[in-house]
């Protein structure tokens, strides 16, 4: 839409109409006072520094340009401008607005977003600049009754502007602030405990935040800001301002809960984990697994909570009380609401408050404990908001959406799912799950395969594989396994089938589908490592379900033996345990037994196998011999190394090695006596 056709609808003036263009006098006093609201940013930001002063630079000149065109044109009341300077000077009305809101996004949003979206804004301050540059190529000052000094004036202004934008660098991005990011990113990633907070307060300083309260402010903005980011879907960025969030109420709790008197603890150690420092050393101190995962407190009252994990009774009773039905700390609904006593727990506490003489009482609680909880509950709030919405958000366009825009929903909802169990469950209870199953059957395969990656980060959940599997999903994410049109679609439904068959009821289910397993060991030979191995081990996981042994035999899983030497691969664990689960069966051990190669390879691992590896390798070789009787004995005994080894890992294995080579053996020992003693 052209501008100049469409100008946008002026501020609110008194006598000025809500549509078509103003007249001139309030046009020229709209601009003014613009253009002046533009000159009186006194107290510019911290950030985008030579964006915003050359923002504010160019606005005083145009601020002197429109008061002199106003004298002018109030001294010479009968004198007209120019039409076509009124649809300019409209044109430059909205190039100022659109720069203000810019700057006032600047100084009312938060510091740290700023920095890390630093190009995203930069680009803002250049669209200003290209826009004003549209404005004065097409204003006609040669007509306009202004001074000769303020036309020459505007002329430069024009000069810089095209200059500006066709310079061919782009947006402007200060190396300061890119190297400010960096620093930042650098201690984000680093673990909880091992921040650094002395580079955290200089960092911190350098953005403005100098006070307590400047944190809490920053962050009341990153909270607005997710508002903002979630009503458009914007996942990774919801998702980059929790993180921003979590960080600086980390951060502020750390440096100002100390006394005083006392030294801040510059830098963590790893016992201190996300513990907050306070002037009581004796807070500190207390361990871990005393302290209620809600409010961090000492537990007074254990209770074991029907997920299995244990609260302090008082703030447990405050979550269920307020609605909750679902564990706090793993987010797994609760088949009842009965809070069992934890005596042991609470013997120990008292145990260790009668040894350190620390008594539980109120006196003893870290200052400002209340505030912070109640800020870390509002925040924990504001996230889930924030989830909700963008989930729900998404599950609309996998429902109604085109192609691409189911395409990239089911993207985003595979982001989303990837971390955290409240976004898993949120995500479901959306109704996510049976749109994902449908785009499971998509020609296209990008959608293919963020619907199974979806379904895989859902899957974690435990809830969530029961309402998978109740979907429908399984026949879809088997057919995603055999056919799938990507690779990596036709891996992620392998390691979506291990994450479900983790339940018994769907081990079953599962394992009745012939072409789930026969999927799985085509991809155990066709796949890449990380597909070999999501493979092998969804294939073990069915296999330890012993109906399921002779359906993984009969697919062809126990003759893969080249697997066991193969290095690129990278599974021989996980193929080797494989084998040592189906020697259970007699099918398996035919299969398997039937090998001319066997013996030399399970030896082989003996000797150089790892610490898992050895010890199935001795359990195939017992498998074996029991099942192939003397003969196979015989075949071990031939091979050179095979007792040595044997008796190697009966001295010096692990506790289950030489176990079971001690057992092994004993078994050879007897073969041994057999063949000895058998008539010539």
């Amino acid at each position: 839409m052209n501008p100049l056709l469409h100008p946008p609808p002026p501020e609110p003036t008194a006598g000025v109409p809500l549509s078509g263009l103003l007249p001139p006098d309030s046009l020229i006093e709209s601009l003014l006072q613009s253009s002046a609201d533009l000159t009186a940013f006194d107290s510019l930001p911290l950030l985008q520094t030579r964006n915003t002063t050359a923002a504010v630079a160019r606005a005083r000149l145009i601020s002197s340009f429109l008061e002199d065109l106003h004298d002018s044109t109030r001294r010479s009341s009968g004198r007209s401008l120019p039409p076509s300077s009124i649809l300019c000077l409209t044109e430059l009305y909205s190039v100022i607005r659109r720069t203000k809101s810019l700057l006032n996004d600047l100084s009312s949003g938060s510091a740290l977003w700023t920095l890390l979206n630093a190009e995203s804004f930069a680009k803002r301050f250049l669209s200003s600049t290209n826009e004003l540059m549209a404005a004065l190529d097409i204003l006609p000052l040669s007509l306009l009754p202004i001074s000769q000094d303020i036309r020459e004036q505007i002329e430069l202004l024009h000069r810089q502007t095209k200059r500006a934008a066709t310079a061919g660098g782009g947006a402007f991005v200060d190396s300061r602030e890119t190297h400010l990011r960096e620093e930042l990113l650098c201690i984000m990633a680093k673990e909880k405990g091992f921040l650094d907070f002395n580079k955290v307060e200089e960092i911190m300083s350098r953005l403005g935040l100098r006070t307590a309260a400047a944190y809490q402010e920053e962050i009341k903005r990153l909270e607005s800001e997710i508002l903002k980011q979630a009503g458009t879907g914007g996942l990774m960025a919801v998702s980059n301002i929790n993180n921003l969030i979590s960080f600086v109420s980390y951060c502020k709790n750390i440096i100002f809960r100390c006394s005083q008197t006392d030294p801040i603890p510059k830098v963590l150690s790893r016992s201190s984990s996300w513990s907050v420092a306070t002037s009581q050393p004796i807070v500190n101190t207390i361990p871990d697994e005393f302290r209620c995962p809600i409010t961090l407190d000492l537990m007074k009252d254990p209770v074991v909570l029907a997920s299995g994990h244990t609260y302090d009774r008082s703030s447990i009773s405050r979550w269920l009380k307020s609605g909750h039905q679902t564990c706090p700390k793993s987010g797994q609904k609760l088949s009842h609401m009965a809070l069992i006593p934890n005596y042991n727990l609470k013997s120990l506490v008292e145990q260790w408050c009668t040894e350190h003489n620390f008594s539980p009482t109120p006196s003893h609680r870290p200052p400002n404990t209340a505030v912070v909880t109640t800020d870390h509950i509002s925040e924990t709030r504001a996230a889930i908001e924030a989830v909700r919405m963008t989930a729900e958000f998404l599950v609309g366009k996998l429902a109604m959406g085109s192609p691409e825009t189911q395409r990239q929903a089911a993207y985003e909802l595979r982001l989303l799912a990837k971390s955290g169990m409240d976004n898993r469950r949120i995500i479901a209870e959306a109704g996510a799950i049976p749109f994902l199953v449908t785009l499971l059957g998509s020609r296209d395969p990008r959608t293919q395969e963020n619907a199974v990656t979806a379904l895989l980060n859902l899957s974690i959940f435990e809830n969530n594989k029961t309402l998978i599997m109740a979907a429908g999903a399984i026949e879809s994410i088997v057919k995603v396994l055999r056919d799938g049109e990507m690779m990596e679609a036709r891996e992620n439904a392998a390691a979506t089938i291990f994450s479900l068959s983790i339940l018994n009821e769907c081990k079953v289910q599962i394992g009745k589908r012939v072409e789930a397993v026969v999927g799985l060991v085509e991809l155990l030979k066709q796949g890449t490592p990380a597909g070999k191995r999501d493979a092998a081990t969804a294939l073990l996981n069915l296999a330890v379900y012993d109906p399921n042994k002779a359906a993984v035999v009969a697919a062809g899983a126990g003759p893969g033996l080249e697997l066991l030497m193969d290095e690129k691969a990278g599974i021989t664990d996980e193929a080797l345990a494989v084998l040592a689960v189906l020697c259970d069966c007699r099918e398996g051990m035919r299969v398997i037994g039937e090998s001319k190669v066997v013996v030399a390879i399970m030896v082989d691992l003996m000797r150089f196998g790892s610490e898992k590896g050895k010890e199935n390798a001795i359990a195939v070789l017992m498998g074996l011999c029991k099942d192939g009787g003397a003969e196979m004995g015989r075949r071990l005994l031939m091979n050179a190394r095979s007792v040595p080894s044997l008796q190697s890992l009966a001295a010096s294995g692990s506790m289950r090695a030489r176990r079971k080579a001690n057992a092994l053996l004993r078994l050879l020992n007897r073969c041994f006596s057999q063949s000895n003693s058998a008539p010539a």
